[in-house]
């Protein structure tokens, strides 16, 4: 009896004392000027980010020139903190694969490796150890996305590099159809999951239910290795006659708490506009759904995640690195979040 009950003391402490996963928490930054401003600086510090994941440039398919071209490249500047590794992301839109062939993705890949490494030695860096593809390929575009990112990881200059890739939702609940991608690990990025199009007033940056039907079953059995991408921005989206519009780039939490513009439909995320707005392309009528993220959504989000996340080391990258969106944040919210996973 005394053997079993020493047993059954040294099993529960060995769970008991068992290590979390060691999370490592950084950002995106998503903006086409890198410059080193001290207050977005400090949340790197502050949260101890080895590493800063900056968009390069996006790739769009030049129907003039037919072939994949870059839009909006980064510049630097001033150069990524020393301290701070730079992982470089490439957004591609997926309709290129539909207007490309095999070939000529072996030519974007080479394009890609070299823009990539030139502006890496731009950011101030010698050398970086993962790339990482942003795109949201479909049943359609899977073999050729697929196959560039075979072709990518065997140019010379990305010998020895991490190729990672972006992960939606639809992704991880459709595996057969969406199939599994053929990198080392992926992001699992845990924002515009609803309905961006749809008029009403949900919330398309984060939505529980919509991660509890793609997720609940499914995420556990993934594949592949995953880091998570949560969200920290906020944006207006923009409908006319009920009609999406767009998303106004003017329109912050200022002009949206102006009652001289706008009056809020009681108990909802939807305003209606009182005037007309030239300054932000807006007529009297229009219907702007404030979408915003808040510290209870991200830690519902992180407590959710945890439950069927296998556990292991990963990054857990916030979208993205902006004082104006951070101040909304506490500095410990956002490290109840962090300790969740």
């Amino acid at each position: 009896m005394r053997k079993i009950s020493i047993l059954v003391i040294s099993v529960f402490l060995f769970f008991g004392c068992k290590q979390k996963p060691v999370v490592h928490p950084t950002f995106y930054y998503w903006r086409t000027d890198y410059q080193n401003k001290k207050a977005e600086t400090d949340y790197l510090d502050q949260f101890k980010s080895k590493s800063l994941y900056v968009r390069m440039m996006d790739v769009d398919f030049n129907p003039d020139l037919q072939l994949p071209v870059p839009i909006s490249p980064i510049k630097f500047s001033d150069p990524i903190p020393q301290q701070t590794d730079i992982i470089p992301v490439v957004f591609i839109v997926n309709q290129v694969f539909n207007k490309i062939d095999t070939t000529q993705t072996i030519v974007m890949a080479d394009r890609i490796a070299k823009f990539v490494a030139a502006k890496v030695k731009q950011a101030g860096k010698q050398n970086y150890h993962e790339l990482q593809i942003d795109c949201d390929w479909t049943k359609g575009t899977r073999n050729r996305y697929f196959k560039f990112l075979e072709q990518l990881k065997a140019r010379p200059l990305l010998k020895g590099k991490t190729i990672s890739v972006t992960l939606r939702l639809h992704q991880v609940k459709n595996i057969v159809s969406s199939g599994v991608p053929p990198v080392e690990k992926a992001i699992l990025m845990c924002y515009n999951m609803g309905n961006l199009r749809k008029y009403g007033d949900q919330n398309s940056i984060l939505d529980q239910h919509e991660m509890d039907q793609y997720l609940k079953d499914y995420l556990e059995q993934y594949p592949l290795p995953l880091d998570v991408a949560l969200p920290l921005f906020e944006w207006a989206v923009v409908f006319r006659n009920k009609q999406y519009s767009g998303i106004s780039k003017r329109i912050g939490k200022t002009q949206i708490e102006d009652k001289r513009l706008f009056k809020r439909r009681e108990n909802s995320i939807l305003y209606d506009l009182l005037i007309d707005y030239p300054a932000a392309g807006l007529k009297k009528g229009d219907v702007i759904r404030w979408e915003q993220v808040s510290a209870k959504d991200l830690l519902l989000t992180s407590k959710f995640l945890s439950r069927y996340l296998a556990p292991r080391e990963r990054n857990l990258v916030f979208y993205h690195l902006d004082i104006d969106l951070l101040k909304h944040f506490k500095h410990e919210d956002l490290q109840k979040v962090i300790a969740d996973f």
